[in-house]
């Protein structure tokens, strides 16, 4: 580029001699110098792009070095196989009191079997399919090897009716995780396929209990039957089929009974098709601990978290030592309505509370210079109308038309979910944790990685990724209307 600088002046200095020969060599020269400066120019152009991105590319890579050993690339397989025989077949499960109702299960209860494994464990799942649709089960928020993630034709052909597949995995994470199918979701969930999968690790122990709370909501008619319309146009146009029953752990009235001084670990699940709750625990000393399955790095007080479908918290809770015979509710305050989710009552003596830090991960980046660095890819999220109804689209395309995100395994990227709707979409990605870095444009400090983010009405989040698992790996809308009607992509880490 310098060269030709230089060269530059000594070819003007040569024109201005030579051009007295001829008017055509006049011509020739003044085209010339022309060509030459346009040449010039494109070079200098393209000399500061070249010089402007060094930073950001500087930049980057000092974010992917602030994240290395956030959590761990390999898995450490040192423990024990637990097998697990699980069968999705038709049941009946009593919702409201009194009233049977048809649903779909794994091993004959909704939810389906918890799954309790240790950290190192290597876990065996044999899944048999009854039902007569095909099915696959996908675990969320694992990461586990990519042949392993349950995603047709993607990562697996669906089990049809009658048909087996063994999933085999060592989960690399410790925390609160679930499963459910990944063929026809929007029905499949709402009838009842979902489990519970938790990681444990050294504190688990240490808590007086460690429970879990499931939560979903049910659309039943008069008859307390499961509505058989799914994917309606109601629902697309809308955020998802939203149920006009909510139930924990199948329960319309779960309660968590506790002993004064009590600590205890309650971890909360959105398994719902469409609809968004927002966590109150009231007075009670309640603290996440982590989200989406993975520690936080600092706690944090649960009042006010927003809990998309997909979503999981880990909440510390210490009952307080006078709070015999008293009883807590836990609220949803995500619409106007006030929804119970369930109670904790309190009775019995006084126990010593257990004494011990809040877990948590050191390690979380803060990516405070995050902000600045610029969207490596902006996914817009929006809907169109077609021949069949609404479509919900990623960059205008429907899942069977999108061209996968490739991207390199320990780089820093930075995506944007820009949403041009005015409903909500929680994208969930596989195989990954990402962390928020901005709303609108502005910093957001979130001390936790994700897999689910709900992106609100006409809002973009910005988030910072670095891909460890290699793979073909769905992003896609956790509202399952959604994602069944095209809001899905793909990437590729390589």
């Amino acid at each position: 580029m310098k060269g030709i600088l230089y060269l530059f002046p000594l070819f003007c200095l040569w024109c201005s001699t030579d051009m007295k020969k001829s008017k055509n060599s006049t011509i020739l020269i003044a085209v010339s110098i022309v060509i030459l400066g346009v040449i010039v120019s494109f070079l200098l152009v393209f000399s500061v792009l070249d010089n402007d991105s060094s930073p950001f590319s500087n930049a980057k890579e000092a974010l992917a070095e602030e994240f290395s050993g956030a959590y761990p690339k390999e898995h450490k397989q040192d423990g024990r196989v637990v097998e697990v025989d699980i069968v999705a077949s038709m049941g009946q499960l009593e919702i409201v009191k009194g009233h049977s109702t048809s649903v779909w299960s794994y091993n004959g209860t909704v939810p389906g079997p918890e799954i309790r494994v240790r950290k190192g464990d290597t876990v065996r799942i044999n899944f048999t399919n009854n039902l007569w649709q095909p099915s696959t089960i996908h675990f969320h928020g694992i990461r586990v090897p990519n042949r392993m993630d349950g995603v047709p034709d993607i990562t697996q052909l669906t089990v049809r009716r009658g048909e087996s597949f063994v999933y085999e995995f060592t989960p690399k994470d410790a925390g609160t995780f679930w499963f459910h199918p990944h063929e026809n979701s929007s029905e499949q969930l709402e009838r009842g396929l979902y489990g519970v999968l938790i990681v444990e690790d050294e504190y688990s122990e240490q808590y007086s209990q460690d429970r879990v709370w499931v939560i979903d909501d049910w659309l039943l008619e008069d008859t307390y039957q499961i509505d058989p319309y799914f994917v309606t146009q109601h629902d697309l146009a809308h955020d998802g089929r939203w149920g006009n029953v909510i139930t924990v752990n199948s329960s319309l009235q779960e309660v968590l009974r506790a002993q004064p001084g009590e600590r205890i670990r309650l971890r909360v699940i959105n398994v719902s098709n469409g609809r968004v709750y927002t966590t109150n625990f009231g007075s009670l000393d309640a603290k996440v601990i982590a989200v989406d399955g993975m520690y936080v790095k600092e706690a944090f007080h649960v009042n006010g978290f927003v809990l998309a479908p997909g979503n999981r918290i880990d909440v510390d809770i210490t009952i307080p030592k006078n709070a015999a015979g008293k009883s807590f509710d836990v609220y949803d305050e995500f619409t106007r309505h006030r929804n119970i989710l369930g109670t904790i009552v309190v009775e019995g003596n006084s126990v010593v509370t257990p004494s011990f830090p809040y877990p948590q991960n050191e390690q979380v980046p803060d990516w405070t210079d995050a902000v600045d660095v610029p969207v490596d890819k902006r996914y817009v999220l929006d809907a169109r109308n077609s021949g069949t109804g609404l479509e919900w689209t990623i960059n205008g395309e429907t899942f069977s038309e999108h061209t996968p995100l490739v991207l390199q395994s320990g780089e820093f990227n930075k995506i944007a979910f820009e949403n041009k709707s005015f409903r909500l979409h929680p994208m969930h990605l596989h195989g990954q944790f990402f962390k928020v870095i901005a709303r609108n444009g502005r910093s957001v400090k979130e001390p936790y990685f994700r897999d689910t983010v709900l992106v609100g009405a006409q809002e973009t989040v910005e988030v910072g990724l670095v891909p460890l698992d290699k793979g073909k790996w769905l992003n896609h809308c956790h509202i399952a209307e959604h994602a069944d009607a095209g809001m899905t992509t793909s990437i590729i880490v390589r």
